[in-house]
């Protein structure tokens, strides 16, 4: 298992991507560790002293010239919105990097990347280390509206980018699992990634299996502790109850009691 570090860190940024969603950027004073898509950090929100467990946030993003670590951070609730309320120059003690990663694409295969909510990081960081040519990376994101879809133009680059949305507003009208390349197009994809609401992420997994397409979702149960200690995301699976945030967060479908 992947050595832990528990280090405070300098944030450098703080920008607002939306309402509800923030880009948050924090720098390390040594050489960072690998870190993969479907990892992440565990964040001690300590301007807060009734939150007295850490809040578990996906990578975004790494530079490791800079030794910088960028998180998108969803207002959720009270730990969520204190930390996005964070001033550059302040300190934040973050665990990482925690848990396992995404089964990366072979160079032959055709993917699809489902985010949704807090979901999108790691789909992002996926599409942006998976190597592939553009013509075989798909992301569809889903949001309520225009305005909770974040803006993420600078991935075409990386990837075929589809919008849905429940009031219509940006790209089709609809759940992700509605959208005509999620309905259309299922068997042309040899894997299939997703992360976003546990309603979303169970109806994309019934689909895929139901396709016979390899799929793996990252589950985004409370983990407060990231060692497997205070059980506070224990996962039913077919081997048995297991701690997500050392089990997981990711698994393939075919490993979760849905």
């Amino acid at each position: 298992m992947p050595k832990k570090f528990v280090k405070e860190f300098t944030v450098i940024e703080n920008s607002a991507l939306n309402a509800t969603n923030f880009l948050i950027k924090v720098q390390s004073d040594t050489e960072l560790p690998e870190i993969k898509p479907g990892q992440f950090v565990n964040i001690e929100i300590k301007e807060a002293e009734e939150i007295f467990l850490r809040r578990p946030f996906s990578v975004f993003e790494v530079d490791y010239e800079k030794n910088v670590i960028s998180m998108i951070v969803k207002i959720l609730g009270r730990g969520s919105r204190k930390l996005t309320e964070i001033k550059a120059g302040s300190k934040l003690s973050m665990v990482y990097p925690l848990g396992k990663t995404f089964t990366y694409p072979s160079a032959d295969d055709k993917i699809l990347l489902i985010g949704g909510g807090s979901g999108v990081a790691p789909m992002l960081f996926l599409a942006k280390e998976s190597g592939l040519p553009v013509e075989n990376v798909d992301i569809l994101l889903g949001a309520r509206s225009k305005e909770d879809h974040i803006n993420v133009d600078s991935y075409k680059q990386y990837a075929n980018l589809h919008y849905a949305s429940e009031d219509g507003s940006l790209g089709e009208k609809g759940f992700v699992t509605q959208h005509s390349v999620f309905t259309n197009n299922l068997n042309t994809y040899t894997k299939i990634y997703a992360c976003g609401p546990d309603g979303m992420m169970r109806a994309i997994a019934k689909e895929a299996k139901a396709a016979d397409v390899f799929c793996e979702v990252s589950l985004e149960n409370l983990m407060a502790c990231g060692f497997g200690v205070c059980l506070c995301c224990i996962e039913p699976t077919t081997k048995g109850n297991l701690c997500v945030c050392t089990e997981g967060p990711v698994f393939n479908i075919n490993d979760l009691k849905w």
